[in-house]
């Protein structure tokens, strides 16, 4: 090698680009490397990931004349792009994506004449895209998505006759798309998606015959969709959604032969008779000076602004129509979103021709008549969602033998009839809404056979009796048929269940302890004739008060008798007041067979016997226990030395309360509890495992925790909370979440506790508060606001998630998420090291996760999810990863797209 190319290279040895050389002294035969005949530099090629930060501009561009090849792809480089890269007038491939480079990219790069690849993907790069650009000529893949670009897309990229790829999406740029892109001729793939762009879509778009991909979506883009679109006749994907795109969709759009990827959703598509009104300014109509046409005198409008009524001459009513878009040729079509357009009309015969459509959004459209059989013969459907339209007739039962399907939603329409009792021909991961219509006959038999099924059936008019089997992992099982007129008694089996809402029903009969221990008390409210244990205790009062009297009057008639009696009640009076004095004023326990004694605890413990200590803090300490019925019980007791402290008195009663009003499978049952100003404690079910943080500190205990359960209990509290958040009125914020705070039993099942903190949210109230909570968990903005909201849990089951998924507690990895080099933090390297990688299930798994949890830790509690949202997420979500498990960086999972409400 040349000595002065040899003396670079040697100077970024802490690059460590000789980490695997097989001769030290001579580059050349460095791994990696590659030079020519006469030993100069042509390709140097390092992708391999690193933790480290290294600056791009430690390195010599200038040293190495003769470079071809440069790839120096996830090595965590930082800092910006020096302008000295423009002396490599031989370099024909460019990439440095994955990294955490900032500032411009350089306009020198425009002197790289040769460059045919250029990739700067996924760093924070800002500024403009150079203008030089344009005299790449030789350029065929550009990729600069996936940075902060601002500016618009300059028009010299229509010089670039060669280029194959152009990739710019997730950026900030503005202005308009150039029509000079239609000079790009040998363009088969174009995303500028997930932009600011304006204005409309330009007809030279119709230029780009060889165009393969085109994704426009998630922008701000208005107009038309050009009929020049159909001149693209190798297109196989297609996404103009959530735009600001009017007037008709053209018909040109059905010369797409090719096409199997169509979505047009979240846009305002009128009618093409809408349209023609807006351009009959000469008809004369009174608009009053408005320029929408629902103001005009005498075009009244529906509440989605649509025409329903033209009271005048030489018009005629018609609405936007699902006919009008004819997809009879796309036989090729596998995804076909066309919800939120305000559609009109039936579903067109047509569409049960498109035999290879496995995705099939229309919802929240105004679509009418009856749901056609027709759509039973998509036999490769697997996404069904009809949702929130208006629908009337029944459920075509064909549609239940779709084998694929996994995703059912006809909720929000005017349905009637009935749906088969059996769906066995369902796959085992089941989402299935049909709530909020007038659906009638016997509940499907659903939970039968299924690992993993979503059910909404409420809001309708279903009866009969509920069907006794469940599925055979009730944990992955959830549905909800309340406010509906079914009768009978509950099955005990549903206590097993993951979620169940049987409110406002016909149901009557006895309660199953495991239904109303597992699940909050109001599944049950609106059913009048149910046996809960309250209505028995109350009932087994009644009773005493005639058998009691009976009871006296039987003695009274026996004199001696009578006299015994008046002894024993002496004496048991006597027993009776000195437990009481003993006990203390506040003393209950239930959910046992009969009552515990307050004996019987100081018995288990041995008066708090330090050896029945299984854990303590600064104010309490809790005890394992064995109660004379074998059952094990855990006690929470305040220090003695604490009785007089009123705020931790405050605190356990504040438990007590929160715990005696709610039930759930996921928070901790409050057995009972003893509050006297000389001893207070109170009494859980016992949890085996004992705490996520005491579980995550053990490599022992860590790895029989694999991901799998990691994922379950991360969705186990998913569920208290929502519990907490959504289901109880008022809502109930914890304040607590941590790692402590959350239980595990046997099972390794995970259990919300302490409950000391806890808050009923007052809407009445300006909701401030102390600021309480743990160190590292608690939601920034209660530091300065004080105001106590339910995105403050959700604050702190962020960071409980990623706690669960790292291992230990995620406070650098927070703290570096607005720093440069987190884009080089890949998802793989922040897991737990103890636990193998995960299985491609388990991977999908945790980087929804991730995902989630990142979003929930955003600084704005606005712009956190709510603890409903994060719920459907983890319910509706199962679709494969984009890029391979091992490429995803946090950084991608940051931006991944979070809805917010």
């Amino acid at each position: 090698m040349i000595e002065e190319e040899k003396h670079a290279l040697l100077q970024t040895k802490c690059w460590n680009f000789s980490n695997r050389a097989h001769n030290l002294s001579d580059p050349c035969h460095w791994e990696g490397i590659s030079c020519n005949d006469f030993g100069s530099l042509v390709e140097m090629n390092y992708q391999q990931m690193t933790t480290q930060c290294y600056r791009l501009a430690d390195f010599n561009f200038t040293a190495f004349p003769n470079l071809e090849r440069l790839t120096l792809s996830e090595r965590g480089l930082i800092d910006t792009i020096p302008s000295q890269i423009g002396s490599l007038h031989k370099l024909i491939h460019l990439n440095l994506s994955f990294n955490n480079l900032t500032g411009i990219i350089p306009s020198q790069i425009g002197a790289l004449q040769k460059l045919t690849y250029l990739d700067l993907f996924d760093n924070s790069l800002i500024g403009i895209i150079p203008t030089q650009i344009g005299y790449l000529q030789n350029l065929t893949y550009l990729d600069l998505s996936y940075n902060s670009l601002t500016g618009i897309i300059p028009s010299q990229i229509g010089s670039l006759h060669n280029l194959i790829e152009l990739r710019l999406y997730f950026n900030s740029l503005t202005g308009i798309i150039p029509c000079q892109i239609g000079a790009v001729q040998n363009l088969t793939y174009l995303d500028i998606s997930f932009n600011s762009l304006t204005g409309s879509i330009p007809s030279q778009i119709g230029s780009l015959h060889n165009l393969i991909e085109l994704r426009l979506h998630s922008n701000s883009l208005t107009g038309s969709i050009p009929s020049q679109i159909g001149s693209l006749h190798n297109l196989i994907e297609l996404d103009l959604s959530c735009n600001c795109l009017t007037n008709p969709v053209p018909t040109q759009i059905e010369d797409l032969l090719q096409l199997t990827y169509l979505n047009l959703s979240y846009n305002n598509i009128v009618s093409r008779n809408e349209h023609a009104l807006l351009q009959r300014k000469w008809w004369n109509l009174s608009n009053g000076g408005s320029h929408y046409y629902c103001d005009w005198d005498g075009i009244p409008c529906d509440g989605l602004g649509r025409v329903i009524l033209i009271n005048q001459p030489r018009i005629y009513s018609q609405h936007p129509q699902l006919v009008d878009l004819n997809f009879t040729e796309l036989e090729r079509l596998k995804y076909l979103n066309i919800s939120r357009m305000g559609i009109t009309g039936t579903i067109p015969t047509h569409i049960g021709g498109l035999q290879n459509l496995n995705y099939l959004d229309l919802s929240c459209n105004n679509l009418t008549g009856i749901i056609p059989t027709h759509i039973a013969g998509l036999q490769n459907l697997n996404y069904l969602d009809l949702s929130c339209n208006n629908f009337s007739g029944g459920i075509p039962s064909l549609i239940f033998n779709l084998r694929d399907l996994q995703h059912f939603d006809v909720s929000q329409n005017q349905l009637s009839g009935g749906v088969p009792e059996k769906l066995e021909n369902f796959n085992n991961h089941f989402h299935v809404d049909v709530s909020q219509n007038n659906l009638n006959g016997n509940v499907p038999d659903i939970l039968n056979d299924y690992l993993h099924v979503d059910g909404n059936f409420s809001h309708n008019k279903f009866n009969g009796i509920l069907p006794s089997s469940i599925c055979s992992e009730p944990p992955s099982c959830s549905i909800d048929l309340s406010y509906n007129s079914i009768s009978g008694s509950i099955p005990g089996e549903f206590g097993r269940l993951q979620y169940i809402n049987l409110s406002y029903n016909l149901l009557s009969g006895y309660v199953p302890s495991e239904v109303y221990s597992s699940f909050p008390h109001d599944i049950l409210n609106g059913n009048r004739e149910l046996l809960t244990p309250e209505k028995i205790h109350k009932g087994s009062k009644s009773w005493l008060k005639i058998i009691i009297p009976l009871t006296i009057f039987l003695v009274i008639t026996f004199v001696v008798g009578f006299i015994l009696f008046e002894s024993f009640k002496k004496h048991k009076k006597s027993i009776s007041k000195a437990r009481e004095a003993k006990n203390g004023d506040l003393f209950f326990i239930w959910n046992y067979d009969g009552k515990i004694a307050y004996e019987d605890i100081i018995e288990a413990t041995e008066d708090f016997d330090i050896k029945y200590c299984i854990g303590t803090g600064a104010y309490r300490s809790v005890y394992r226990a064995q109660l004379p019925s074998g059952k094990i019980i855990a006690l929470k007791k305040l220090h003695r030395r604490e009785y007089g402290n009123t705020f931790l008195a405050k605190s356990f009663h504040n438990e007590v309360k929160m715990l005696s009003e709610i039930r759930h499978r996921n928070i901790v049952k409050l057995h009972g509890f003893c509050l006297h100003n000389q001893c207070m404690f109170l009494i859980y079910e016992y949890m085996e495992r004992g705490s996520l943080f005491y579980v995550l500190n053990y490599d022992d205990e860590a790895k029989e925790l694999n991901w799998s359960k990691r994922v379950n209990a991360i969705k186990g509290i998913t569920n208290a909370l929502l519990y907490m958040h959504h289901h109880c009125a008022p809502s109930i914020i914890h304040r607590d979440i941590t790692s402590n705070n959350i239980l595990l039993n046997s099972k390794m099942e995970a259990f919300l506790s302490d409950f000391g903190t806890a808050r009923i949210i007052d809407p009445d109230t300006s909701n401030q508060t102390l600021l309480v909570g743990t160190y590292g968990y608690v939601a920034p903005e209660l530091a300065y606001t004080l105001v106590v909201t339910e995105k403050c849990d959700v604050y702190s089951f962020g960071v409980v998630t990623l706690e669960t998924i790292m291992g230990r507690h995620p406070g650098d990895l927070i703290l570096s998420l607005s720093k440069t080099c987190t884009r080089s933090i890949l998802l793989k390297d922040i897991l737990d090291s103890r636990l193998p990688l995960p299985s491609q299930k388990d991977a999908r798994d945790i980087t929804l996760l991730v995902t989630i949890a990142l979003a929930c830790l955003n600084p704005s509690p606005k712009s956190r999810p709510s603890m409903q949202q994060v719920s459907q997420r983890l319910l509706s979500s199962s679709l494969p990863l984009a890029i391979p498990f091992n490429n995803i960086s946090i950084q991608h999972l940051a931006n991944e797209d979070m809805p917010i409400m």
